[in-house]
């Protein structure tokens, strides 16, 4: 089941569900109710005629660095022993087709395609056995970075904190085996990022018990799962494409900020 949010002709926003290239808007949201308890509200849309937005409106977004063994390498550091956690502010946050704009700030911004856990419910402490019941869905996500403000800072809020450094969409997708999609960032239509998130070091039941191990997770938050090897410069005018198989793709232009 594929759920969206979108912008409709008439100026509301609703969350729904797509399917066959049509958005059929609910009453409420999945995250407030369960998805067989919504209504419809109103005829479906064609997909066409509706803005995706979005997904979700998380009041965090956790994210996981170096959880792919070969993008440790390209950087030159070693896998952690541990999850390694932080955090992107909910104004990162942009939707598909939105542009991610580079600062005057930096002069080495780049891509990261991720796979992203969204939380359906309110989580604190989860083991191993019920972390997956607190995901509603998976979506893709990039992980914008200012590369060149990250290694100068030493820590990470500002070179991944910029309005519009986290693209996610177009939709969630429920009922996902998250293990062994493929992820991949196109730039200019050129594979840039491939690989299979069979290769993460922490999976995603680990990586949720260790986070809320340290913080509540709440209805709508996202986690970031890391990004394979291939991360790469990006310049006003590219168009990146995060793909992952059975979710889909994640359109997102550059612009000069």
């Amino acid at each position: 089941m594929r759920i969206a949010r979108a912008l409709l002709p008439d100026g509301d926003v609703y969350y729904g569900l797509v399917a066959d290239e049509h958005f059929q808007p609910l009453h409420g949201s999945p995250f407030d109710w369960p998805l067989d308890a919504l209504t419809a509200a109103g005829r479906p849309a064609p997909l066409a005629s509706v803005r995706l937005l979005a997904p979700c409106q998380p009041s965090k977004v956790i994210c996981i660095g170096r959880n792919y063994v070969e993008h440790a390498a390209e950087h030159g550091v070693d896998v952690p022993s541990e999850p390694l956690i932080f955090l992107k502010p909910p104004s990162a946050v942009v939707g598909p087709g939105e542009a991610v704009l580079l600062p005057s700030l930096s002069q080495k911004v780049e891509h990261e395609a991720e796979l992203v856990a969204v939380i359906g419910r309110r989580a604190r402490g989860l083991t191993l056995d019920n972390a997956l019941e607190a995901v509603l869905g998976y979506t893709c996500g990039n992980d914008v970075t200012a590369r060149d403000l990250q290694r100068r800072d030493g820590q990470w809020s500002r070179a991944k904190g910029f309005d519009t450094f986290c693209p996610l969409g177009p939709w969630i997708e429920t009922g996902l085996d998250w293990r062994g999609q493929q992820v991949q960032c196109l730039v200019n239509d050129e594979v840039r990022q491939s690989g299979s998130t069979a290769d993460m070091v922490f999976g995603v039941a680990e990586l949720l018990v260790y986070v809320s191990a340290v913080m509540t997770l709440e209805p709508g938050d996202v986690l970031m799962t890391g990004t394979p090897s291939g991360v790469s410069p990006l310049r006003a005018g590219d168009q990146m494409v995060v793909s992952i198989s059975g979710i889909g793709t994640l359109s997102s232009p550059v612009r000069a900020g």
